[in-house]
C-alpha cells in the first residue's frame, strides 16, 4: 500500500466506472483498428487478410492488458496515467507500421520491426505496472512471472524471427506468435488476476465494440469521400448503417446485459477465468468479426460511387466478397460462442446464421454489391429478432445460475 500512496497508483472498488482517463486511451486505437482496414483494402487476399488479422489478434493483447489493469487500479491516477500516455505514444508509433508490416519496400526503418519492438514495449510496460501495482499479492507475481515466460518472450522471440523473412514465411512465424501469445495466458491460469469491479469491465469492452462500430460507418465515408452524392451512394450508405445498427442491438440489447449478470455473480478465480473467457477471448471475434465488415462495405461504397470504373451491376470479388459475409459470419459465432460460455444455452440461430455467412462469400460475387449489402443488412436484422426471441430467457438462465 505504501508504493500506491507514494506513486498515486490508487486501487479500484466494486463500483469503479470507466475514467475519462480510459476513454483518451481508447481514442489511439480507434485509428489503430482503422489501420487495419487499410491494410486489407492496399491488397485484398485471403492471405492479406489472415494477416491483418494477426495484427488485430496482436493490438487487441495491447487493449486487453491495460482494460486489465484499469480494473485493479484507476487509470486517471498519476502513476498509471503516464504509463497510459506513454502507451498511447507508443500504439500509435505501431498503427503508423500497420499498412506496411508485410509490403515493407521503403528505404526507411523496417515496419516490421518497427511494430514488433514497440509491440513488446506495451508488454513489458504492462506487467511492469501490474507488478508496481500490487506489492504485497504474491499469487499475482507470481502469476506474472509465469506469463512472462509463457506468454511476452517466446512471442517476441517468434515476431522477431518472423521480421527476418517476408510474405507467407512472415505470417507464418507471427500465426505462431499469436498461437503462443494467447494459449500462453490460458495456460498460465486465473490464479491472481483479478476482476475488482464486474461493471468497469463490462463498460470497457462495450466501448472497444462501439470502437469497431465506429470504424466501419468512418470506412464507409472513407470509401466515397472523393465521390459526387448519387442515390445509389445514399442507398449503400443507408444499407451499410442499418447492417452496423444490427450488429450493435445484438450486442447491446442482449448480450451485453447477460454476460456483465453473470460476471458480477461470480467471485475470486472463477470470476477471473469468465473475463478471460467471455471477454478477454471471445470479444475478439466481434471486433474481428465487425473489421472484416468494415472491408466489405467500404469496397460497396466505392464501387457504386465510381461509376466510370464500376457498374452498379458490378459484384465484388475474391477475398472482399467474402469480407463482406464472413465478417458478420465471424461476428454472430462470436456471439453464440459468448451466450454459450455466459448461459449454457446453445444459440441455435446465431450460430446457424454465422456459419451460413462464412459459407455466403461465393453468392456475393453473383450479384451486385449494393444487393449484396442490402440483403445482408436484412438477414442480420431477421436474425437478431429470431435470437431476441430467446433473450429473456437467456437472462433468466444467467440469473438462476
Amino acid at each position: 500500500m505504501a508504493w500506491n500512496r507514494e506513486r498515486a497508483m490508487v486501487a479500484t472498488g466494486g463500483d469503479h466506472k470507466v475514467t475519462p482517463a480510459e476513454l483518451f486511451f481508447d481514442l489511439v486505437f480507434v485509428y489503430a483498428i482503422t489501420q487495419v482496414t487499410a491494410l486489407m483494402a492496399a491488397a485484398p487476399s485471403p492471405v492479406r487478410v489472415v494477416g491483418a488479422m494477426v495484427v488485430l489478434a496482436l493490438l487487441w493483447w495491447c487493449w486487453c492488458a491495460f482494460a486489465w489493469l484499469g480494473n485493479v487500479v484507476r487509470a486517471d491516477s498519476g502513476a498509471v496515467f503516464g504509463v497510459l500516455v506513454t502507451v498511447m505514444a507508443v500504439v500509435l508509433i505501431v498503427s503508423l507500421a500497420v499498412p506496411r508490416v508485410f509490403a515493407d519496400a521503403s528505404d526507411g526503418l523496417s515496419a516490421p520491426l518497427v511494430f514488433v519492438l514497440c509491440y513488446g514495449a506495451v508488454r513489458v510496460l504492462h506487467l511492469t505496472s501490474y507488478w508496481l501495482s500490487s506489492p504485497g499479492d504474491a499469487a499475482l507475481r507470481a502469476t506474472l512471472r509465469r506469463t512472462a515466460m509463457a506468454s511476452v518472450l517466446p512471442p517476441l522471440v517468434l515476431l522477431l524471427t518472423g521480421c527476418a523473412y517476408d510474405g507467407r514465411a512472415q505470417l507464418l512465424w507471427w500465426l505462431g506468435a499469436v498461437a503462443v501469445d494467447y494459449g500462453g495466458i490460458y495456460v498460465t491460469g486465473s490464479s491472481g488476476w483479478r476482476v475488482n469491479s464486474p461493471g468497469h469491465f463490462a463498460e470497457r469492452h462495450g466501448l472497444i465494440v462501439i470502437i469497431a462500430l465506429g470504424e466501419s460507418i468512418v470506412a464507409m465515408g472513407v470509401g466515397v469521400s472523393d465521390s459526387p452524392l448519387s442515390y445509389a451512394v445514399l442507398g449503400a450508405s443507408a444499407a451499410g448503417l442499418l447492417l452496423s445498427a444490427g450488429l450493435w442491438r445484438l450486442y447491446f440489447r442482449q448480450l451485453g446485459e447477460a454476460t456483465e449478470h453473470r460476471l458480477t455473480g461470480l467471485d475470486g478465480d472463477d470470476r477471473t477465468r469468465f473475463a478471460r473467457d467471455a471477454y478477454t477471448f471471445l470479444h475478439l471475434p466481434l471486433v474481428a468479426g465487425i473489421v472484416l465488415c468494415a472491408l466489405g462495405m467500404k469496397k460497396v461504397l466505392q464501387q457504386v460511387a465510381d461509376t466510370g470504373h464500376y457498374g452498379l451491376a458490378e459484384p465484388l470479388h475474391g477475398a472482399v466478397a467474402w469480407s463482406l459475409t464472413g465478417g458478420v459470419g465471424v461476428y454472430l459465432l462470436g456471439a453464440a460462442a459468448i451466450v454459450l460460455r455466459t448461459s449454457g444455452r446453445r444459440p441455435t440461430a446465431l450460430a446457424v446464421g454465422g456459419a451460413c455467412c462464412l459459407a455466403a462469400g461465393p453468392l456475393v460475387g453473383l450479384v451486385p454489391a449494393l444487393v449484396a449489402l442490402a440483403v445482408l443488412a436484412a438477414a442480420a436484422a431477421l436474425l437478431v429478432e429470431l435470437h431476441s426471441r430467446g433473450g429473456t430467457r437467456t437472462l433468466r438462465t444467467v440469473e438462476a445460475a
